[in-house]
């Protein structure tokens, strides 16, 4: 079991640049939800999906059969009481959490941030002082525990946590190699993000230039909320 690793998927959020739940969008013909469980299997044994409600919950577990699923406990503290439920139902010592929204997930860039937060409560992508707390790895249940006294204390980041973990910060320039253009942490938070998705060659991966917004956010509550 402490061998066994996992992935939690924030799902609850509620799309509202969006207009819809990002979980079920879909693309290239097939809702995103699906497309990152399928690649985080390629690193991780067992994948659970935080949704908002039991209604969410049972939709998706439609579209992932084999995922785990968790529903959000608590309103109003966005991805920190995501990433609360999704710890509390994971299995293994180590968890890598990210949102429902990154149509791009590299693998091999997970796989080299378990392998660095070995001997750590964490490994979090961290560039220009920017943390990346939705595609980071977490000894699961220091991070239960770190959640649950941050929601107490009133905060509602996940990088409010980070006080109380001992967290390796893994600059995204070590991860080029594994992935040139990091499109690993692209996420979809507009239409226009999803046109810019789908324009990206799948040959190169090259991405068109966004026009506005930062790189990567969460389906839980979005990048404010971090």
């Amino acid at each position: 079991m402490a061998d066994m690793r996992c992935a939690v998927i924030l799902a609850g959020g509620a799309g509202r640049r969006m207009g819809t739940d990002k979980s079920i969008l879909q693309f290239e013909g097939r809702p995103l939800i699906e497309r990152s469980a399928e690649r985080l299997l390629e690193v991780v044994d067992q994948v659970v999906v935080v949704a908002r409600d039991r209604d969410q919950a049972d939709l998706l577990q439609e579209l992932v059969p084999g995922a785990v699923m968790a529903v959000d406990p608590v309103r109003g503290y966005g991805p920190l009481a995501g990433l609360l439920a999704g710890m509390a139902r994971a299995s293994g010592e180590y968890a890598f959490a990210t949102g429902c929204d990154l149509p791009f997930l590299n693998p091999r860039v997970i796989e080299a941030l378990f392998e660095r937060a070995m001997g750590y409560d964490g490994a979090v992508p961290e560039g220009r002082g920017l943390p990346e707390p939705l595609h980071a790895v977490y000894r699961r249940a220091r991070m239960e525990e770190a959640c649950r006294e941050a929601m107490e204390r009133g905060s509602r980041r996940i990088s409010s946590t980070f006080g109380d973990l001992r967290i390796r910060f893994v600059d995204l320039e070590e991860l080029r190699e594994m992935d040139p253009e990091l499109l690993t942490f692209f996420n979809v938070n507009t239409l226009e993000d999803l046109k810019r998705a789908e324009m990206a060659r799948s040959d190169s991966q090259t991405m068109p230039p966004r026009t506005s917004g930062r790189r990567s956010g969460s389906c839980s509550g979005g990048t404010k909320s971090s």
